[in-house]
């Protein structure tokens, strides 16, 4: 009777660790209309060897205004810096 209700309880964490990865992997693929089109935008405008995407090189030269309009679209920041 344990084991049947051990392994109840362990297929029912397993499968709510595995809805929740599945929801978070949603939510993060999902950009806005305007966030889309922002980052078009500065595709566009600073991707200079033409791959379509913006390397880190690329992302160095982005100006300060178009770091605010990303920012406000909600496509800014990227990786945080560890506090040491």
């Amino acid at each position: 009777m344990k084991k049947i209700l051990s392994t109840l309880l362990i297929l029912g964490c397993v499968t709510t660790l595995t809805v929740n990865a599945q929801d978070a992997e949603k939510k993060k693929k999902e950009m806005s209309p305007e966030a889309k089109a922002v980052m078009k935008e500065m595709v566009g405008k600073y991707d200079a060897n033409k791959d379509g995407k913006l390397d880190k090189e690329e992302r160095a030269k982005i100006s300060a205004d178009d770091k605010a309009k990303m920012e406000k679209a909600g496509i800014a920041g990227g990786k945080k810096k560890k506090a040491e």
